[in-house]
């Protein structure tokens, strides 16, 4: 199996119950950073066998998924024992001895059309420029200095093909002047979104996933945000941002990032 397709069979185990099959999957000592769930492989397979007893059947729809290196990152919408649709980023990390050994995630429930008529999945998923990979990763990686941290928001039209940017964000329309105006609104009600620290940056050829770590409207917030790249140009933008829970109600210790 590849490291892609181990992934995608782990979070199938949700749906399939197969505790056998999850455990074969992960390390002993598998590292769960989402806040809600305890660590360890253990812990892991109880909450496959826990989604087996529930009464409502757990779904999972992979929409994208990738893989850098010893990374697999995924885009997927889970309904968890009939909790309600979920739209999640998820990474894994596989070890020397092709084992899952680390977990990040973000999850947002689905939502309603954006301003634009998209959704948060849909879109183009065809991966091509494969000999692009790193040149793309370093585009997104100074678009974030540059833009996203605001060290020089004046290079912000150098990243976009005039206006041309098709956007997924639940709030926000299409266009770099769909974005202008989102965040001049949330200016208005003297709401900040800021990108604080860029925790992962993971790419194959026109995708690059960004993982950041910041404040909206002054709460701590998981940003993850998935960028389609043309012809050396922005193009297309999904996204999931996370509140990160506070420390006292964690379920381990690993932390968000």
């Amino acid at each position: 199996m590849t490291n892609k397709e181990k992934a995608l069979a782990l979070i199938n185990t949700f749906a399939t119950g197969d505790t056998g099959k999850a455990e074969s999957l992960l390390a002993e000592g598998y590292i769960q950073h989402n806040l809600a769930y305890g660590t360890g492989r253990v812990a892991f397979v109880n909450s496959v066998a826990w989604l087996a007893s529930a009464p409502v059947k757990t779904t999972v729809k992979n929409i994208r998924a990738f893989e850098d290196g010893d990374k697999v990152f995924l885009q997927t919408v889970y309904n968890f024992a009939g909790a309600g649709d979920q739209v999640a980023f998820d990474i894994f990390r596989i070890d020397e001895n092709g084992l899952i050994a680390e977990h990040w995630d973000n999850l947002a429930a689905k939502a309603e059309l954006n301003p634009s008529g998209h959704t948060q999945i849909d879109g183009a998923n065809m991966l091509k420029d494969l000999d692009k990979t790193e040149e793309n990763r370093r585009l997104v990686k100074n678009f974030l200095h540059d833009v996203l941290q605001g060290k020089a928001p004046e290079k912000t039209p150098s990243y976009f093909n005039g206006d041309v940017y098709i956007q997924h964000n639940t709030g926000i329309a299409d266009g770099l002047s769909g974005l202008g105006n989102a965040l001049a609104a949330l200016a208005e009600k003297d709401i900040r979104m800021v990108y604080d620290t860029v925790h992962q940056v993971l790419a194959q050829g026109n995708f690059v996933l960004a993982v950041s770590e910041g404040t909206f409207g002054g709460v701590p917030t998981s940003y993850y945000d998935l960028w389609r790249i043309e012809n050396g140009k922005i193009v297309e933008h999904w996204d999931v941002m996370e509140t990160i829970a506070s420390e006292d109600t964690w379920a381990n210790r690993n932390g968000k990032f």
